[in-house]
């Protein structure tokens, strides 16, 4: 019987859930621009355009409902980290004359059962 890395499966977890989360925004006409991008120490998800706004978006994916949904792990302190980095990312990219904006988009990937999706726009802002 093979031995499980639990690291390695959430990394795998995670990066199904963002690849899930980037078809969902560009099916609804955002352009994903990038992916697991780092600034300031900081890992950004997903970085997509859509009319004149950078929208930061945190993926939160989960395979069971234990512990509450995925988007309840996006803390005060994980949103002032996201913050952070987000903005060293419009600095960095010169790109800071764009308005900034911050969803969570949070996956449940049930035993045998279809992805769902819930997409909170502008979950948060700058004040965290």
């Amino acid at each position: 019987m093979p031995l499980t890395d639990p690291a390695a499966e959430r990394r795998a977890l995670g990066a199904e859930g963002e690849r899930l989360a980037a078809q969902y925004l560009a099916r609804r006409g955002y352009r994903v621009v990038a992916r697991n991008a780092r600034a300031e120490g900081v890992e950004l998800d997903l970085i997509a355009l859509r009319g004149g706004v950078c929208v930061f978006v945190e993926v939160k994916t989960r395979r069971g409902s234990a512990g509450g949904g995925p988007e309840e792990a996006v803390d005060w302190r994980k949103r002032q980290r996201l913050v952070r980095g987000a903005y060293a990312w419009l600095h960095a990219h010169r790109a800071s004359h764009l308005r900034a904006r911050f969803d969570v988009i949070a996956v449940a990937l049930p035993a045998g059962g279809s992805p769902a999706l819930r997409h909170w726009p502008a979950a948060f802002d700058a004040s965290g």
